[in-house]
Order: structure tokens, then C-alpha cells, then sequence
């Protein structure tokens, strides 16, 4: 079997990845040199605790499984088996955490209530202030800036595999068939578009309106710690954010403790994570309504220095970039991906929207069985 893989981000990436792996060629079309959109500007988190529980977290775990395989096949991803941390502050907060403790899928997160002194044992860089923290083991992470790399060098040696960049599919020609902006035609068996957050254009034309949309979002980089941040680290704003977290304990938190207000006007929560040069991921904001903000604002940034600087008990490094990046995301969140048959042979992958690299293993891996590759 032939596959054509239209999109190089993680998703399609995944894709390319399990077809290989099956035993079939893959013809993989870029139209950037390389991906440069939602799969490079996010935290490389393989993100299992905050997940719903049902399909969403089953997808999550799969995922992690698969991670883990790949990565000890291809170092160069940068899997790490590192946990999360969240840190509580008082006893709103913690009465969150236990709730999430009582879950009967907690088990499955690795969760675990530790006392200051015990966090501080896993992540000693945690010496700010706080009562206790929520530990995840089963949380996990990669490079998001190398993975595509990594995951396409091990693709090429395989001889199966063939690296199309610079290169737009403007149209579905027949079954298994997309024609390029260079007039070139590309034949397979399936064709399987993951295009991410490019949902005009062919996607448009092909698919109509998709229930799928796009999500803002800004983050930032630090120069090297200068010591291990041994855990992945969010702040109890995720605790608003995450469905796993629902709970009446969580009604009593957004009732009792208001979301500081720049976190709350940029819907934002704490997310950290160490990079392998020693320099930290830190983010986000999520912004949902069109048209976008074209440029960064410092607010959100500032009050993720305060947050973070509070945890660690110390100045955060100097930043070493800042940016902004798109994500597409299915409007009904409880659904993991949109995938529809848009022509014979053809089929649109998108809308993961935070979970792409969580999930894109597991998800590749059910396209791969659906259309039985």
C-alpha cells in the first residue's frame, strides 16, 4: 500500500510513522520547508492528568504508551518519563486535588497528594511557598522543537519514506490522488490530510464548515535554569482549565478564590516544562474569538514570571524567545479529532487542539486501524 500524508506537523507526522510501520510506503507533502506551526510552539508535554476521563484519557494513555516505545527508538525525541507536579496554596485548592484523588481513573493518572516537603524531594527547584502538591506520574515529555525531526530521520533510513517540503496541495484529483502547486500529481492508495490549523483553502473547499476552530495562544522560553527542573510543573489555574478536575470542590475554588484578573481576561493557567538545553517552557494563554491579536502582550507574560517565581523561590533566567501559535480544536471539546472522508480514498485529521502531541501516536494509530492499513 501507498499513503500520501498531507501535513508534516506531529499529527501527520504520526501518520507517516504507523504506515511506515506497517509495512507500507508513505509519500509525505509539506508546504513549508519543514512544520512550523502548533507541533514546534508547544510544550512537549505528554499531558495524561488533566484529561476526561472516558475516550479522552484512554487516548491519552495509549498515546503515552506509544511515546515511550518511540522514544527508546529514536532518541532524538527527548522522551523523558518525568511526572507533573501541581502545587496548592491553601485549602481551596486542596480540597481540588483530593477530589481528584477520589476519581476512580486516578489510579491510572499516577496521582499521588505529596506534603511540601515530599514535592520538594522529587522537584527540590521548588522552593517558593505552597501546602502540598498533586503528583502525576504518568505525565510525561518530548522536544517539540526536534521530535519531527527526530521522528523523519528515523523515517528516511527506512527507504519506505519520502520527504515532499515546500510544496501546497491546492486539489484532490481521484482516489488517492492530490495534485501539488507545482502541477505535480501524487498517487497512493489513501491520502490522509492533517493539516492542523489550516482550515481554508482546500480544506474549505473539500470539507465545507468544519465543527473545528482555531485557538490563539502565547508562550515563552527562558535561558537555562542553571539546575534540574525534574518535573514537569502547572499551577492550580489548571485545575480550571482541565476536565478531569470537575468537581464541586472546583465550583467552591471559582467561587471562593477568584482567578487573578490577567489570568482570568487571557484564560490562562500555568504550564512548565524543562528543555534538554536547560532553559524552561512556559505558557499559556488561550484566545478564541476571530480575528486574532497579531502581536504578543506583555501582561499574560508578566504574570507567568510572578507564578512561576513564586514556585521556584527564585528570579526566573533571562527570556530567550517569546511567540504566538495556532492550534485547531474540535467546538464540542469532549471530542478528541474530527476525521472525515472529504473524497474517495481521502480523509481530513484535525482539531486535537492541546492534545495534538499528547495524542497523536494513539490517534494516527485508530486511523491506521479504521481504514485498515
Amino acid at each position: 500500500m501507498k499513503v500520501i500524508v498531507v501535513g508534516a506537523g506531529v499529527v501527520g507526522t504520526m501518520h507517516a510513522w504507523h504506515a511506515v510501520e506497517r509495512g507500507h510506503e508513505v509519500v509525505h507533502i509539506e508546504r513549508e520547508a519543514e512544520a512550523r506551526g502548533a507541533s514546534l510552539r508547544n510544550f512537549g508535554q505528554i499531558w495524561v492528568s488533566g484529561r476526561a476521563g472516558g475516550e479522552e484519557l484512554d487516548t491519552a494513555l495509549r498515546a503515552r504508551e506509544l511515546w515511550e516505545g518511540i522514544g527508546a527508538r529514536v532518541p532524538g525525541l527527548g522522551f523523558r518519563a518525568i511526572g507533573s507536579l501541581t502545587p496548592v496554596r491553601n485549602a481551596l485548592e486542596l480540597a481540588v486535588a483530593e477530589a481528584a484523588l477520589a476519581r476512580p481513573d486516578a489510579a491510572a493518572r499516577g496521582y499521588k497528594l505529596l506534603t511540601a516537603a515530599e514535592a520538594r524531594a522529587v522537584n527540590p527547584a521548588l522552593r517558593g511557598a505552597f501546602e502540598a502538591a498533586l503528583w502525576c506520574e504518568r505525565d510525561a515529555a518530548v522536544e517539540p522543537r526536534l521530535a519531527q525531526l527526530a521522528l523523519r530521520e528515523a523515517l528516511l533510513a527506512t527507504g519506505r519514506y519520502t520527504f515532499l517540503p515546500n510544496r501546497e496541495v491546492r486539489d484532490v484529483v481521484g482516489r488517492g490522488a492530490v495534485r501539488d502547486d507545482r502541477g505535480e500529481t501524487h498517487t497512493g492508495d489513501a491520502v490522509v490530510l492533517c493539516t492542523g490549523a489550516w482550515l481554508s483553502g482546500l480544506v474549505r473547499e473539500i470539507a465545507g464548515e468544519i465543527p473545528v476552530r482555531r485557538v490563539r495562544l502565547q508562550m515563552m522560553q527562558t535561558e537555562p535554569l542553571g539546575e534540574p527542573l525534574t518535573t514537569s510543573v502547572a499551577d492550580a489555574d489548571s485545575f480550571r482549565y482541565y476536565p478531569a478536575y470537575a468537581s464541586e470542590a472546583l465550583d467552591a475554588l471559582a467561587a471562593g478564590q477568584p482567578q487573578d484578573p490577567t489570568a482570568a481576561a487571557h484564560k490562562m493557567q500555568l504550564l512548565m516544562v524543562q528543555r534538554l538545553d536547560g532553559g524552561l517552557t512556559i505558557g499559556d494563554t488561550h484566545e478564541y474569538e476571530h480575528p486574532f491579536a497579531f502581536d504578543t502582550l506583555e501582561d499574560p507574560y508578566e504574570h507567568l514570571t510572578r507564578v512561576v517565581e513564586s514556585f521556584l523561590g527564585r528570579p526566573l533566567p533571562k527570556i530567550r524567545r517569546r511567540w504566538a501559535g495556532v492550534y485547531a480544536q474540535c467546538v464540542d471539546t469532549t471530542r478528541v479529532v474530527h476525521r472525515q472522508e472529504v473524497g474517495d480514498g481521502v480523509h481530513l485529521v484535525t482539531g486535537p487542539g492541546g492534545r495534538g502531541m499528547t495524542c497523536s501516536p494513539a490517534i494516527a494509530e485508530t486511523t491506521a486501524n479504521e481504514l485498515g492499513w
